[in-house]
C-alpha cells in the first residue's frame, strides 16, 4: 500500500519515467511471447526457438537497466532525515522502490499480454488477414503456464536488481569492528571512559573553556582547536560551507563578475578515478579478436533477417560491449581531467571536475550507448552491402527497443547528476556565477564527451563490421 501511496503522489515527471519502464516492459514481454508463438508454430525447428529467444535477452537486460536508472532517481523512495523513527528505514525503502519497479513492469507485461491475445484473435477475429502467423500460432492453444513464465522474467529480475542494488549498506571501512557506546548506543569511541571522568579530567571541555571566557576577551585558540581547523581544511572544504559565508570585503559587482570567481568554490575533484578502464579496454580488445578471428568460417542464420555471421562474431559482440561499458567510467574520468590541462580556466576547472566527479554515474551509460551505436552501425553497413532480406517487424521492435532504452537510462543518469550536484549549483549562484556560464560548462562538458566517444564509437563499428564485409 505504501509503494501505490508514494506511486500515485509522484511528480508529473516520475509518473512519465515510470510509464516510460512499463513501455519497454510491454515491448520486452511481447518479443518473448512471439518466441513461445515460434516455437508452438514450429515444432521442428527447436534450434532456430532456442536462438530467437537468446536474441530477447539483450532487450531484457537493457529494459532492466533502465528500470534500475529509473529506480535510483525516484525521489519517493530517497533516504531523508527522520523516516527512519516512523518505519521507513534503508531496508524498508529499498522494498518500496521494488515494489514500485515491479508495479511497473507488471503493468507492461499485462499490456503485452493483452495486446499478444489481440493479434492471434482469441479476443476478437484476427487482424491483419493473419499476417501475423507465423510467430503468433493461432491454430496452436496458448499454454498459459508458459506464457506467465515469461511475462514475469521482467518484473522479477528488475525488482530483484533494484533490491539488491538500493540493500543497505555499511559505510564503515573494511576490518573495522562496530562498537557500541554506553546504554547500547553506536559508536566508534576511541576509548573507554569512567562514570565521572568527563567532570573531573575536563575531557572535551573546550566548550567549557568558551563559554567560562568574558564576553570581551579574545583567548588564543587552543592547540585542539587548531588541528580540528587543520584536519578540517586539510580534508578538503565543501563548496557549500563555503558559500555561507560571503566575504565581507567583496562589492556586489566583484561578486556578480565571472573572473572573480576563485577555482576553490568550484567542486572537489574525487579522491580516486574508477578502476574499471583497463578491464574494459581488456575485453574490448579480446571482443574485437575475437571478431577478427572467428570472421566467416561458419554462418548461422539470424532472425528477423538480420545478416548471418558465426557464433564467434556474436560473442566478440558481446564482449566488445561489455568492454565499453567497463570502460566507460574510466573514459569520462579522462574526458575530465583533459578539459583541465594546459592552464584551465574557472569555465574548464568546472566542466573538468564536474565531468570527474560524475565519471561513475554518467559513464557506465554512455559506455552502453557507444556499444549500441557501434552495433546499429555496423548492422547499418552490413545490410547496404550485401544482399539480405529485409529486417522484419519484430527484429524491428528489438533495434528500437534496445536504443530507446539505452538513450533513456542516459537521459536519466543525467537527471540523476544535476539533482546530484544541485547544492554546488546553489552555492555557486550564491557566490555569483552567472547562468551562463553554468551552462557553457554544461555545454563544455557535452562536447568533450561527443568529441571523444563520437570517433571511439565508429572506429569500433568499423572493426566490428570489417571480418563480416571481407
Amino acid at each position: 500500500m505504501l509503494a501505490l501511496r508514494l506511486t500515485r503522489g509522484a511528480h508529473p515527471a516520475v509518473h512519465l519515467r515510470r510509464l516510460l519502464v512499463a513501455t519497454a516492459a510491454a515491448g520486452t514481454g511481447f518479443l518473448l511471447l512471439c518466441t513461445l508463438g515460434y516455437a508452438m508454430a514450429h515444432q521442428d525447428d527447436p534450434r532456430g526457438s532456442l536462438l530467437r529467444l537468446a536474441w530477447c535477452l539483450t532487450p531484457l537486460a537493457t529494459t532492466v537497466y533502465f528500470a534500475l536508472a529509473v529506480a535510483r532517481t525516484d525521489p519517493g523512495t530517497r533516504p531523508r532525515p527522520g523516516l527512519a523513527a516512523i518505519g521507513l528505514g534503508p531496508a524498508r525503502l529499498m522494498a518500496v522502490s521494488a515494489a514500485t519497479t515491479a508495479l511497473s513492469c507488471l503493468l507492461g507485461s499485462m499490456v503485452a499480454l493483452l495486446f499478444f491475445l489481440h493479434l492471434r484473435g482469441d479476443l476478437t477475429g484476427m487482424p491483419f488477414d493473419g499476417a501475423g502467423a507465423d510467430f503468433l500460432a493461432p491454430e496452436e492453444p496458448l499454454p498459459l503456464p508458459a506464457a506467465l513464465t515469461l511475462l514475469g522474467l521482467v518484473p522479477a529480475i528488475a525488482s530483484l536488481t533494484v533490491a539488491w542494488t538500493m540493500r543497505p549498506r555499511d559505510d564503515r571501512p573494511r576490518g573495522t569492528a562496530r562498537t557500541y557506546g554506553r546504554f547500547g548506543a553506536r559508536g566508534t569511541a576511541a576509548a573507554r571512559e569512567t562514570f565521572g571522568s568527563y567532570g573531573r579530567f575536563r575531557a572535551g571541555s573546550a566548550a567549557s573553556d568558551r563559554s567560562a571566557q568574558p564576553a570581551g576577551s579574545h583567548a588564543a585558540p587552543s592547540a585542539g582547536s587548531r588541528a580540528a581547523g587543520a584536519a578540517r581544511v586539510g580534508a578538503g572544504d565543501t563548496p557549500l560551507a563555503r558559500a555561507s559565508e560571503t566575504p565581507p570585503t567583496a562589492t556586489p559587482t566583484e561578486r556578480t563578475s565571472p573572473d572573480n570567481l576563485n577555482p576553490t568554490t568550484l567542486p572537489p575533484p574525487p579522491q580516486e578515478a574508477p578502476k574499471g578502464l583497463p578491464w574494459g579496454i581488456a575485453v574490448l580488445a579480446a571482443g574485437l579478436a575475437v571478431e577478427a578471428y572467428t570472421g566467416k568460417t561458419h554462418t548461422t542464420p539470424l532472425p528477423g533477417g538480420l545478416t548471418g555471421g558465426a557464433p564467434g562474431t556474436l560473442i566478440g559482440w558481446l564482449l566488445t560491449a561489455i568492454g565499453l561499458a567497463l570502460a566507460g567510467p574510466g573514459l569520462t574520468h579522462l574526458c575530465g581531467r583533459l578539459l583541465q590541462s594546459a592552464r584551465p580556466g574557472a569555465l574548464r576547472l568546472l566542466a573538468g571536475r564536474v565531468l570527474m566527479a560524475e565519471a561513475t554515474r554518467i559513464g557506465r551509460p554512455l559506455g552502453v550507448v557507444c556499444a549500441v551505436a557501434s552495433g546499429t552501425y555496423a548492422m547499418t553497413t552490413l545490410h547496404d552491402t550485401a544482399t539480405t532480406p529485409e529486417v522484419g517487424p519484430l527484429t524491428t521492435l528489438g533495434l528500437l527497443l534496445v536504443t530507446g532504452c539505452t538513450l533513456a537510462t542516459l537521459a536519466t543518469a543525467a537527471v540523476e547528476a544535476k539533482h546530484a550536484r544541485a547544492d554546488t549549483t546553489a552555492a555557486l549562484l550564491r557566490l555569483g556565477a552567472p547562468t551562463t556560464m553554468l551552462r557553457s560548462a554544461a555545454a563544455l562538458r557535452a562536447g568533450a564527451v561527443l568529441a571523444l566517444f563520437g570517433p571511439l564509437t565508429l572506429i569500433v563499428a568499423e572493426l566490428a563490421a570489417l571480418p563480416l564485409t571481407r
